[in-house]
């Protein structure tokens, strides 16, 4: 019965993430609260504060629940890939995935990552996300650059990727995905060795 419980309690705490996620979509962070995301739910405000603390830990909830969604699009990728260079390929490929690559999500994104510098618990989060796609960056082009550069690369390739998300949630007509991945690829063809492009 106790299994059963805690796997329902599971369930719920995913749907009122999902449903967080999606105001955030329409209303950004100003615009979220509690009512909405229960409404979104077909829930009570009573009901979303019985799995939640308050409004900063349920929208915590609902950005990890979206960086692990493209975690899980990357790693997907990853699985595949043989050499470094289409290690390189999965990494951005997979930050590119169309089913998050939109203006909606983008919107929500920047909502949540305009909180923060306010949010230690939000900056934490942050902090990871950027260290495993650090990561990620660096084992693909260490075996393909010296040292200090791939380190440098990494860093311009992770810049790009935030920059391109940046676009699509701050404008309509942002760029969207096949624009995204042909700069991607020219910025990596044109920093590789020759023969060494992704």
């Amino acid at each position: 019965m106790a299994g059963k419980l805690t796997r329902l309690v599971d369930i719920r705490r995913r749907e009122l993430r999902q449903a967080a996620f999606e105001v955030l979509q329409r209303e950004g962070m100003a615009g979220a609260t509690l009512e909405k995301v229960a409404i979104q739910a077909g829930a009570s405000k009573g009901i979303v504060l019985h799995y939640f603390r308050n409004k900063q830990e349920l929208f915590e909830q609902a950005m990890r629940e979206a960086n692990a969604n493209l975690r899980d699009a990357v790693a997907e990728r990853l699985r595949q890939a043989k050499t470094p260079r289409e290690r390189l390929a999965a990494i951005i490929e997979g930050n590119f995935d169309d089913r998050f690559y939109q203006p909606s999500i983008a919107h929500a994104w920047l909502s949540l990552c305009a909180e923060v510098p306010r949010e230690p618990q939000l900056a934490r989060i942050q902090a990871v996300i950027h260290a495993r796609m650090h990561s990620n960056l660096l084992s693909a082009l260490r075996p393909i650059l010296p040292a200090e550069e791939a380190r440098q690369t990494a860093h311009l390739i992770s810049a790009l990727i935030d920059g391109l998300w940046l676009r699509l949630g701050l404008h309509s007509g942002g760029i969207l995905r096949d624009e995204a991945l042909a700069l991607m690829r020219d910025f990596i063809e044109r920093r590789l060795p020759a023969g060494q492009a992704a």
